[in-house]
Parts: C-alpha cells; structure tokens; sequence
C-alpha cells in the first residue's frame, strides 16, 4: 500500500498534472489557427508584459510557462485547501472537479484576465463553450482526483487505492 502523500507533494501532483493537460489543449485548439506553442506561451506572459511580450521570443515564452504553472498550482493548492474543509469534494470528486473547473474558468477569464495586460477579445459563445470544457476536463478534474487519491479523508471515507467509490 503506497504511503499517504503530504500537502506539498499533493498539489504539486495536481497543479502539474493540470497545468500540463491545460496547456497541451490550448496548444491543440490553436494549432488549426497557426497560433504555435511559443505565441500562446508569449500570450500568457502578455498578461504581465502587455503586447511587448510578443517580441520577447524564447524568454517571455518561458516566463508565461511559469505563470501558467504558478496559476495550476495555485489552483490545486487553493482546492487541496478547501477539501480539508467541505469534505464533498474529496467524497464526490468527479462532481467537485466539474464545478471546480467552471469556477476557476470563471476566475480566470472574468476577474484575472481583464484585470491583467492581456488586452480585450471579443466574446465568443463557442470559444467560451471550449474554454469552460478544458478547464472542467483539464483543471478542475485533474485536480480533484489528484486531492481525493491522496486524501485522509477519502482513504477514511474507503476510496482508498483499491476501491471503486
């Protein structure tokens, strides 16, 4: 039986198992535009650096993986917090993780994005649509399976390793 992971060791499963899937469907779903890795990597940095950020090339690339990063984990630590509390969302993970991933979506594009240097884009329903999708399947999910598989409380609760709650 594997040993029970502590909080450090848990969120940064979490946050990088999420930040991983989060950025590998962004690169996916612009790739059809011709808007490469090192753009959307530049696009993030552009929330700190403004429009500057995309003649920064490899470095400002490099510094918008960290704050991708930082906010995946950031968004695992701040779930793994809350777990210890409301105990749904290590019993109901799969329900937790959905909810959890439209809330950071909504975070994210309604109160950090605006309020970064990123500028404004036009609202779309369908870009939305997929925006709320990647962050249920790729953040919010990840993330609270992660928490759950690792929790005392859902190893108390019997959804340990070899249960199927």
């Amino acid at each position: 039986m594997r040993r029970q992971a502590g909080a450090a060791a848990t969120v940064l499963r979490a946050g990088l198992l999420a930040g991983v899937l989060d950025i590998t469907a962004a690169f996916i779903t612009w790739a059809p535009r011709g808007i490469g890795p090192v753009i959307i990597l530049q696009g993030i940095a552009s929330g700190l650096l403004g429009p500057k950020a995309f003649k920064g090339g490899w470095e400002t690339a490099a510094l918008g993986a960290a704050c991708h990063f930082f906010i995946a984990f950031s968004a695992a630590a701040v779930f793994y917090a809350e777990s210890r509390t409301l105990t749904v969302m290590t019993r109901r993970p799969v329900l937790s993780g959905v909810l959890y991933g439209v809330a950071v979506y909504v975070v994210m594009y309604w109160i950090v994005i605006p309020l970064s240097n990123f500028g404004r884009r036009p609202f779309s329903v369908s870009a939305a649509a997929i925006a709320i999708l990647t962050h249920m399947v790729c953040v919010g999910l990840p993330i609270s399976l992660v928490v759950r598989r690792y929790s005392t409380q859902a190893r108390a609760a019997g959804y340990g390793e070899n249960s199927n709650p």
